[in-house]
């Protein structure tokens, strides 16, 4: 009869445990991190006009709860050409989902676009 109350503390406490991501998630944000490695001959001035016009994304599109941005100072000489660093919290998967196809953001894309050597994108929900 012990083995069965111990079976059965543990499956409540996995219906726990399983239910707590969900909890947890209306408490995160959702970060979507983008790095730009600029083309050679891509000016301070350039980058500036570009930064304002990513960052007035965040009042054109519903969903942006924040907007972060930096240029790499890292000593470990990893960030393979990458130099400024954007990230746009939202605050939940479907307002991600309807920024990338929306006409704002694929505007801006077309702005910086023609500066870009490369970019790196990865999302993730912040703990």
């Amino acid at each position: 009869m012990k083995g069965l109350f111990t079976l059965i503390a543990c499956l409540a406490l996995l219906g726990i445990a399983g239910n707590a991501p969900a909890a947890d998630k209306a408490q995160r944000k959702l970060q979507h991190v983008v790095a730009f490695k600029f083309k050679s001959g891509v000016t301070p001035e350039q980058i500036k006009a570009m930064e304002k016009e990513f960052r007035a994304l965040k009042d054109k599109i519903p969903g942006i709860i924040a907007f972060e941005h930096g240029t790499d100072n890292s000593p470990e000489g990893k960030a393979k050409g990458f130099t400024h660093c954007y990230i746009l919290s939202f605050k939940d998967e479907k307002s991600r989902n309807d920024y990338l196809p929306h006409p704002e953001h694929k505007a801006f894309g077309k702005i910086v676009g023609p500066l870009l050597e490369d970019v790196f994108v990865i999302d993730f929900w912040a703990n």
